[in-house]
């Protein structure tokens, strides 16, 4: 069954890189043996660099269970997820994934995340990309109104 389902993805992966609508990725989300989203890549039909195929399914699926978390689901990828994938999944607090090629393959394919792999170990202020903390007087303040919130919904 799990190959199957990571058939889906890579079919939609085909499809992706076939219709120009973003790169050659596709992912599928399963819960109880049931598809519950699958996408391809659309970060071009979209005009988005977040709309990777595992993030726009986790969007999907979201959206079909009507929670932020999708706990008990599995996601099936085309291709290694690349970090910021990585982080929504686990985010989104899926079960288990399973994936076709590895971030290598991407990688020969002219898909490299590898700086960004790279770029997370290091501090803010020696990444490639300047990250500069600027500590103004109520920058806390967002954390305090959380902190004393009654209703709030922990994620």
């Amino acid at each position: 069954m799990h190959q199957e389902f990571l058939q889906k993805a890579i079919d939609l992966a085909v499809e992706s890189a076939k219709s120009g609508q973003g790169g050659p990725y596709g992912a599928v989300v399963v819960k109880d043996k049931r598809v519950i989203a699958a996408s391809g890549n659309k970060v071009i039909s979209h005009i988005d660099p977040t709309a990777h195929a595992e993030v726009m399914a986790i969007r999907l699926a979201c959206k079909e269970l009507n929670d932020f978390q999708l706990p008990g689901c599995i996601l099936y990828s085309s291709c290694e997820p690349c970090p910021m994938c990585l982080g929504a999944i686990y985010w989104a607090r899926l079960a288990k994934v399973y994936f076709a090629c590895s971030r290598y393959d991407a990688a020969a394919a002219n898909f490299d995340d590898s700086f960004i792999y790279d770029e997370i170990s290091v501090l803010p202020h020696q990444r490639r990309i300047a990250m500069l903390h600027l500590n103004l007087p109520n920058a806390m303040q967002p954390f305090k109104v959380w902190a004393e919130k009654n209703d709030k919904v922990l994620y």
